[in-house]
């Protein structure tokens, strides 16, 4: 394992009715470990079980990225497609336990929000960011993977649909002004400000009646989780390709990769 694999950890902090949870790897844009992804699991966990706390505020360390995706290094021990289906419903466990928080949650996003980081940020309630957020997906550039089913849900819901194909299809990234023009965005903050804003809107999220919060977000997960159709073949397809395998070599070797649809 890499010595970048084994940097990083997701910290939390409590502070009165806040938590502030933080991605804490920023040499490497605060990609995610699996160490990473489990400790995140086992914050949410946690805060299922303070009562004191009101919000939680998510944000990446180091001011250039919420989270930039997963640490494709780690895909170099991916075997076949079915490494992939147990990747994707990892991630979908971990996305969803943030989900199912009863609590409010706020990320506060700088710089790069791709990947795995954008499905972060998706999974919370509200978002507000700098004019520096870069948001996407772009793997159909690097990786030649998919998304599971549940975390494309998540993406429709938020940016709709020609958005969502543009980040996929054609591997956008969308600019800070773009995402507060769809409502992705709460807030457009300046760099300078950001935490004063994050403070002033956790604050009043906490001030708020927490069982109308708890249940309407139940009711909000429901009703995009109801009825998902099973995408199982289409994980098995991607990550079992010889273009994902070729992705994952081109990243490691600093080049681009040479699709072949195969």
């Amino acid at each position: 394992m890499s010595e970048s694999t084994r940097d990083g950890a997701v910290r939390l902090t409590i502070e009165g009715a806040v938590a502030h949870v933080v991605f804490d790897r920023p040499a490497a844009r605060n990609a995610m470990t699996w160490a990473m992804y489990q400790q995140l699991g086992a914050i949410c966990e946690r805060l299922g079980n303070e009562p004191a706390v009101r919000v939680a505020c998510l944000r990446g360390a180091g001011g250039e990225a919420f989270v930039a995706g997963t640490d494709i290094e780690q895909f170099k021990a991916f075997k076949d497609g079915q490494a992939g289906v147990d990747y994707e419903r990892g991630i979908d466990e971990g996305i969803g336990r943030l989900e199912s928080l009863a609590i409010p949650t706020v990320a506060v996003i700088e710089g790069w929000c791709v990947g795995g980081g954008l499905a972060i940020a998706t999974a919370c309630d509200i978002r507000i960011a700098t004019p520096t957020a870069r948001l996407g997906v772009p793997i159909a550039k690097t990786l030649g993977n998919c998304l599971s089913i549940a975390n494309l849900a998540r993406l429709v819901a938020a940016f709709g649909r020609p958005r969502v194909q543009r980040m996929l299809i054609g591997a956008e990234i969308l600019t800070a002004e773009e995402a507060l023009a769809c409502g992705y965005l709460a807030q457009l903050v300046a760099t300078e400000a950001i935490d004063a804003s994050a403070t002033a809107l956790c604050q009043r999220l906490a001030s708020l009646a927490p069982v109308t919060q708890a249940v309407t977000k139940e009711a909000l997960r429901r009703l995009l989780v109801q009825g998902l159709p099973d995408a199982h073949d289409l994980i098995l397809r991607a990550y079992g390709s010889e273009d994902f395998r070729e992705g994952v070599k081109a990243f490691s070797e600093k080049r681009s990769p040479a699709w072949r649809g195969r």
